[in-house]
């Protein structure tokens, strides 16, 4: 399976990680370090998942979520919050706030593709408990 996937994350090590491995998955990776680059990104490419990173410059993780699932052509694209933040109700905050998935940083090289594929291809037998959330009409 190939995807084109954007990876919306200012921290260059963190990107060049992501980057990597999925690349070595063979899937082709779009890469911005802000959140307006990466709408801009998303809108001229319309890739099949996008990663994004909630503290980013110029646009944070929310506005790019807000801005992605009020375009009628980008809303269908699963969005998955990646980042620090790993408290009691961040999960439920980021679904809550338009993103379709939650993974924390750091990320666990071992599992991120996998993690990252369950939003390409959703399937009840096979998503992990907390896979994509389709929602019906978006």
């Amino acid at each position: 399976m190939c995807a084109r996937i954007l990876i919306i994350e200012d921290n260059s090590t963190n990107l060049e990680l992501m980057e990597y491995l999925l690349k070595y998955s063979g899937h082709k990776v779009l890469a911005a370090m802000d959140g307006e680059a990466g709408l801009d990104l998303a809108q001229r490419e319309s890739p099949e998942l996008i990663i994004c990173d909630i503290q980013i410059p110029k646009l944070d993780g929310f506005g790019v979520a807000r801005h992605l699932k009020a375009d009628a052509r980008l809303r269908h694209i699963p969005l998955v919050a990646i980042t620090a933040f790993a408290m009691v109700g961040d999960r439920e905050r980021m679904l809550a706030g338009g993103f379709d998935g939650y993974v924390s940083k750091p990320i666990d090289p071992q599992a991120f593709v996998g993690q990252m594929e369950a939003f390409l291809n959703p399937s009840p037998s096979t998503a992990p408990s907390d896979a994509p959330r389709r929602r019906g009409g978006d």
